[in-house]
């Protein structure tokens, strides 16, 4: 058994869920091993639940323990390899980073359908319906919000990176392989994200995957 915890994640072009607690273990220089298994494959159908009761990933491995949910497993990070400091430290602004940490894992259903995460993406977006155009102007104003509250103290959501950060973290992929139009708030923030040597390599190994899924085949 490796002494490290496993990180057992989808393709990184594709696989927003895995890239959360993979840039949270990063960011906060978390040691770990990782498993990659390439997504809607027969690899993956035949290997996943040997990770993952529930057959998806990102699943973390750690001795006997089993987390198989990205906020869940960022969650365990915080309590026993970051000592607490994944989220911010003062009450009123944990409170609000776990709140729309909660709000970014429960919801946003109809931009996650039509602008599927896809790094390689670059591009005017495709029409966006109404559901889809509400889900960006919310997540805009949570943005703008909590960087108004918070700018002072450095350049992320709460100042300092978090939770709420890595949770976000897809979410400003995809805005920039659709070329969503953002406020000077919002796109400093990306830039903020994008600016991050662990996203840097990340994506750096998204552009070498060769498996291409179906929307990225039939998606101009």
């Amino acid at each position: 058994m490796s002494a490290k915890p496993i990180l057992v994640i989808g393709n990184k072009n594709y696989s927003s869920w895995s890239l959360r607690p993979w840039l949270l273990l990063r960011q906060f220089g978390v040691a770990f091993d990782e498993v990659k298994l390439p997504l809607d494959t027969p690899e993956f159908y035949a290997r996943i639940k040997d990770y993952s009761p529930a057959g998806r990933v990102p699943v973390l491995i750690d001795g006997d323990a089993h987390i198989w949910d990205s906020l869940a497993i960022c969650e365990y990070a915080n309590d026993y390899f970051l000592d607490g400091g994944g989220w911010p430290a003062e009450r009123t602004a944990c409170g609000h980073a776990r709140a729309i940490s909660a709000e970014m894992h429960s919801g946003f259903s109809s931009l996650r359908t039509h602008l599927p995460m896809n790094t390689r993406r670059q591009g005017p977006s495709p029409a966006i319906g109404a559901d889809t155009a509400a889900d960006i102007a919310r997540i805009r104003m949570i943005w703008r919000e909590a960087r108004e509250r918070h700018a002072a103290r450095g350049p992320f959501l709460f100042g300092a990176f978090s939770i709420a950060d890595a949770m976000y973290a897809p979410v400003a992929s995809r805005f920039a392989s659709y070329a969503v139009e953002l406020g000077a708030p919002e796109r400093d923030y990306v830039d903020a994200l994008f600016a991050l040597p662990a996203l840097q390599e990340w994506l750096a190994e998204a552009r070498t995957e060769p498996l291409a899924v179906e929307h990225e085949k039939t998606t101009p």
